[in-house]
């Protein structure tokens, strides 16, 4: 039945024709071109959704590491155009393994071999990798000579006039100054008494710790020592943050007073923060462009914590001549930012120029007098700074002293120099003599049963004498005794307990050595006075027994040292004597007296 209805379907035909037409439309379009245009648009986004993705993901990684890496935007750092070659030969390899990895570019069966080597492999580039190479290529031609051409081989007379130096009156600028302005210990002895006191604060110890800082300033006239404290951890952190760091460290140079300043509030910018107050993001979010030197911690005249931040000029060619363009104040407490021009900057200031550089800077202005190549072969007047440097209060600045030798290092100084850490002021002073490191083995000499090591000296006009004058440490690094050396004489060494009795040798030692000009001027010359004791009083200093005698119409006090006076027992009350004598910061040392003989 079935076979007899489609055999007579007046329909059949029909089907066959719109069968055969809907084949031909599925062959060469209609559905099937429609489906072709879909498959062609899914597989477009899928293409494009992982391209997205990509540059989604660079744009993370370009931001995460700006964030933690902090670099600089700026030509004149070296490690903006060592970053920007780094880029570029990463693009050119990643562009290089995405043409090897696509098919037909594999070498295979008989296929020409490519040349070998460097120059073949830079041959075989194409398109874009070309572009990468040559933007390679050009970022380190630009840096290597940019390097070249600012240095002191093609600049030297410009490096050796980057420093001003004047010439100094030792014994008018450099006066003589009173105990109290002596600064007696070191940064490691500074360490060793911050430590101490950080240890006996319960309240702290557990949660903060101490810094290395240990800034030296001029405090109020007084060469002080100061450091902020940081968190013991990053989980101290976490339990503190919120506070702050609650105080510093302050360490009298001179009296060895060693005090915990308490803040009102707490420190939320230092370089032991993290995230967003952490002083060098701080920094860097705010002046981008900015190439900080070394940064310092210092406190105003009424004690605000800040941070000083030097930023770098660059005073020859692409990279060369660094000095001190501008200078940054952060309030460690706020993190308020101010920026002044260094010749601008608040007098408080005592650190704007690092040791380092200015050290640097005289070297090459000592080095580079006759051009490069002398300083290198000839060496004809070259001189240089000695191994080591000390700091100085003067004027309310402090300044940094080394030794000037000649650059073949003999064991004699030609002179000094003085540099202010705040405006770059120089001074140098011709005074011929041994090196401080002569100096320091003098002194351990004066004390070698006691196994004592000589700091770094410092320079000090004791009545108009270039004097070294250094502490003597243990083993441990306690300060022990002190020691004076003569600058010009090295033999002329005197040491004692105190400052006041190694500066009463020393005196002697200048006077019986014929050495002293006998100049009496200034806060610590020798001086004379003749009077009638009004009062006499005895008393022990470290087991010596010390006189003490009041003129009349006076009431200053003059200190006799039994021991080195014994004929003192016959003063009476009434007398008249003559003393010579220095000045100290309680009572004034005698060097020597003489008993009037009474009048009938």
């Amino acid at each position: 039945m079935s076979s007899n209805w489609n055999n007579n379907n007046p329909y059949q035909a029909l089907f066959e024709q719109l069968a055969r037409r809907f084949s031909e439309r599925s062959g060469s379009g209609g559905f099937g071109s429609f489906g072709k245009r879909f498959q062609s648009r899914s597989s477009g986004r899928s293409k494009k959704r992982p391209l997205a993705l990509i540059v989604f993901y660079v744009i993370i990684a370009v931001c995460l590491y700006y964030y933690i890496a902090l670099p600089v935007i700026n030509l004149h750092s070296r490690g903006f155009w060592k970053f920007l070659i780094f880029i570029s030969i990463v693009l050119l390899v990643w562009r290089l393994t995405k043409r090897i990895q696509e098919p037909g570019n594999q070498v295979e069966g008989d296929a020409p071999k490519r040349e070998s080597g460097f120059r073949g492999l830079v041959r075989s580039f194409q398109g874009s990798e070309k572009i990468f190479f040559s933007l390679a290529m050009i970022l380190i031609i630009i840096y290597v000579a940019g390097a070249l051409l600012s240095s002191p081989i093609f600049n030297a007379s410009r490096y050796q006039k980057l420093l001003k130096v004047e010439n100094g009156e030792f014994s008018e600028d450099i006066t003589q100054i009173s105990y109290n302005q002596i600064p007696l210990l070191d940064k490691a002895s500074a360490e060793i008494l911050g430590a101490r006191k950080m240890g006996s604060l319960v309240d702290l110890a557990s949660q903060f710790e101490v810094t290395s800082e240990y800034t030296q300033i001029n405090y109020k006239n007084r060469p002080v020592r100061v450091t902020p404290l940081c968190y013991a951890s990053l989980i101290k952190w976490f339990t503190n943050y919120r506070q702050g760091i609650p105080a510093y460290i302050s360490i009298d140079m001179a009296t060895k007073k060693t005090e915990l300043i308490r803040l009102p509030e707490g420190m939320k910018y230092s370089p032991y923060e993290h995230f967003n107050r952490n002083l060098y993001r701080h920094l860097r979010f705010h002046y981008p462009t900015a190439i900080f030197d070394d940064i310092s911690f210092e406190v105003d005249e009424k004690g605000v914590p800040y941070w000083i931040c030097s930023i770098k000029k660059f005073n020859i060619g692409l990279f060369g001549g660094q000095t001190i363009g501008e200078v940054v104040l952060c309030n460690a407490i706020d993190g308020k930012l101010t920026k002044y021009k260094i010749d601008k900057a608040p007098s408080w200031i005592d650190r704007a120029y690092s040791a380092e550089m200015l050290v640097r800077l005289y070297n090459y202005y000592g080095t580079l007098k006759h051009g490069f190549l002398n300083s290198i072969l000839g060496q004809r007047d070259c001189l240089t700074t000695t191994n080591g440097y000390n700091y100085l209060a003067l004027n309310d600045d402090v300044w940094v002293y080394t030794g000037v030798t000649s650059i073949t290092s003999d064991q004699s100084n030609v002179g000094f120099v003085l540099m202010n850490q705040r405006t770059m002021e120089t001074k140098y002073y011709e005074v011929e003599g041994s090196i401080e490191d002569s100096a320091m083995s003098s002194a351990e000499g004066k004390v070698q049963n006691l196994g004592y090591r000589a700091t770094f000296p410092l320079l000090l006009n004791i009545d108009s004498q270039p004097t070294y004058f250094m502490a003597l440490k243990d083993a441990s690094g306690l300060v022990k005794k002190y020691a004076m050396v003569n600058v010009q004489d090295s033999q002329l060494v005197a040491t004692g307990d105190t400052v006041s009795e190694t500066e009463k040798a020393y005196r002697k030692l200048i006077v019986t050595s014929g050495t002293s000009t006998g100049n009496s001027s200034g806060a610590s010359g020798t001086q004379n006075v003749t009077g009638t004791v009004r009062k006499i009083a005895q008393g022990v200093v470290e087991g010596t027994t010390h006189y003490y005698l009041v003129l009349e119409g006076s009431d200053v006090i003059y200190d006799v040292n039994l021991s080195e006076h014994l004929d003192a027992i016959l003063i009476d009350q009434g007398d008249t004597v003559t003393i010579e004598y220095t000045d100290g910061p309680d009572s004034m040392p005698v060097i020597s007296f003489k008993k009037e003989a009474a009048k009938e």
